[in-house]
This record gives structure tokens, sequence and C-alpha cells, in this order.
């Protein structure tokens, strides 16, 4: 994919912006303790600096998505999958990541259910990583959804949790979802795929972890993470969270569920671009629904579905 330098978003420009910044902050505090002096210098004594030569020193992944040097941290590690009919019973698939190191599954508490052994056979880890400038240097190098072979699904989540309904972190989770007309939204679905990463990784759209009153310990986030999936006649983009609530109408489900709720909203109306009125389902489209995985079994009227 071409760079996006020019298109990107103001929570990316911004996240550039302060990668900047910390880095020749860095380095000025650095001076002023006498730890950069010249050869010449006498012990403390601060050096004048040339912060315009610095500055072209710094090369964030915007002016060099493949030799950046400034790193700017994510609140968690991430990891992207990657599965499709051509990844089925290969160890080495030519995928549209096939140039990225494949790394083992990792071990999760308990382990899985034999079916989702079977079916993680089949999906590969690509990469993962821990900040802004890594994930725009695997953005710029994959294959958008737009692009991508019918049947096939890229998985972006929280490093140490596997993309399966079995993983102990998702196991009492749903998920919200959107289904869209492929012939109507090839143009849109990789802005909106592209947009939903960077909420996920930038953690806005859980509310409680983004307005913690102690910034020191959030809470921890609702989110798990998110999948886009490519079908012969539509694309489907899903958030994942950990918990779901349960109908029980308790004071601790009822705060879960407006907590879950805002999650859907935010995914509508920021992440999406719609408006919060818009109906959206119709031929092969849906609203944007949250069902806890449980409910995703029934696969009748009991399931319980959120819609916003």
């Amino acid at each position: 994919m071409a760079s996006t330098a020019t298109s990107l978003p103001a929570p990316a420009h911004q996240a550039a912006k302060v990668a900047l910044n910390a880095a020749l902050a860095e380095n000025n505090i650095a001076e002023k303790d006498g730890t950069q002096n010249g050869d010449d210098a006498e012990p403390g004594e601060i050096q004048e600096v040339d912060m315009q030569a610095q500055a072209e020193n710094i090369r964030t992944v915007f002016s060099d998505p493949k030799n950046f040097n400034v790193k700017h941290p994510l609140f968690s590690p991430w990891t992207l999958w990657f599965d499709s009919p051509a990844t089925k019973g290969r160890n080495l698939p030519q995928t549209p990541m096939s140039s990225f190191p494949q790394t083992p599954l990792p071990q999760t508490p308990g382990g899985l259910a034999a079916a989702a052994q079977g079916w993680m056979e089949d999906i590969k880890r690509v990469i993962s990583f821990d900040s802004v400038e890594e994930f725009w240097g695997l953005y710029n190098n994959i294959v958008p959804p737009s692009q991508l072979p019918q049947k096939a699904n890229y998985y972006l989540f929280k490093e140490g949790i596997i993309p399966a309904w079995e993983d102990e972190e998702n196991k009492n989770g749903g998920k919200w979802s959107i289904q869209l007309p492929k012939d109507k939204n090839r143009a849109n679905v990789d802005k909106m795929w592209l947009y939903t990463m960077l909420a996920a990784i930038g953690e806005t759209f859980d509310p409680v972890v983004v307005d913690a009153e102690s910034p020191d310990s959030p809470p921890s986030s609702l989110i798990t993470g998110v999948i886009v999936s490519t079908r012969p006649q539509f694309y489907r983009l899903s958030i994942w969270t950990r918990t779901a609530p349960n109908g029980s109408a308790t004071d601790e489900d009822t705060k879960l569920k407006d907590r879950v709720e805002a999650i859907g909203r935010h995914f509508k109306t920021s992440v999406l671009g719609y408006t919060d009125s818009a109906k959206l389902a119709g031929p092969l489209a849906t609203e944007v629904e949250f069902l806890s995985h449980k409910d995703s079994e029934k696969k009748g009227k009991q399931a319980k579905k959120i819609i916003v």
C-alpha cells in the first residue's frame, strides 16, 4: 500500500508530533546535563544546540516508512493475524504478508478446545508491535482489505490473546459487528478498517479507560481485538470484548451494558462515520450489532442483540 503520509487522520499526525517532540526534548535534556558536549567542552558547560540539525536526523514512519528511528509506545502491544483459503494446511503460505517472519502460537492458560486448536492451525501470526511507528510500518506494507481474496480475514488482537472464542480473555465476551455490501463499500472499507485499528490501538473505544480518574492505573479495556473479513458479497468489521452483559438487570450488569453500548456508538459514529440515528440494515447489510459469544452459538430468536 502506498504511504498515507498526506492523508492521515488527526490522531495519527498528533502521535507523530508527540514522538518527534519527545525525541527532541530527550536530546535537549541530555545536553543540559553535559552528557553530549563536544570534546573541548568544560565539565557542566552547555553547548549551543542546533535543533534544526537534530530534527533532520529524526525520521518518523511518516517521512521514512522503512527506516524510521523514532518510536512512540502504545498502551498495549498488539499482534496481527491473517488467514485465507490460501493458508489452509500450509506452513508457509503465499499470503500478502509472506515477507514477515512467522512466529509460534502463544500458549494460553488452560489451552484451547480441540476444535479451536484445529482452526488455529490455519491462522498465521504475522507480527507483533508496540509503537505507533511500527504500526504504520506494518500498515504501509500489507494488502488492504479491498484487495484481499474472498474468505480472507485480518485479526488485530492484543498480544497474548488468540482470536478465538475459547481464549480465556474472550470466552465471556462478545462482539460488535457490522456487515457491509461489497459493491457499495469497496472504496470505503480500507478507511473503515484503518480507523477501527487506530481506535483499538489508541484505546479510544472504551470510555472507562479514556476517562479513568487514576491515569497511573486505569481499568482494563474491554477491547481484546478487531477483525475485518471479506466474503463473496460483503465485508464484516468486528470489535471483540472480554466481557458481555448477561441481562440480569443488576447494577453491575447495567453499568456493563452502558459501557458496551458506548463502545458501539463510538464505533458507529466516530469510527465508521455514520450519524447516531442512521439506519443501516438492508440487503446484505446489518445495523451495528452486539452479540455475546455465548448467544452467537444459539443461532435463533433466543440470542439477544444490542443495536445502536
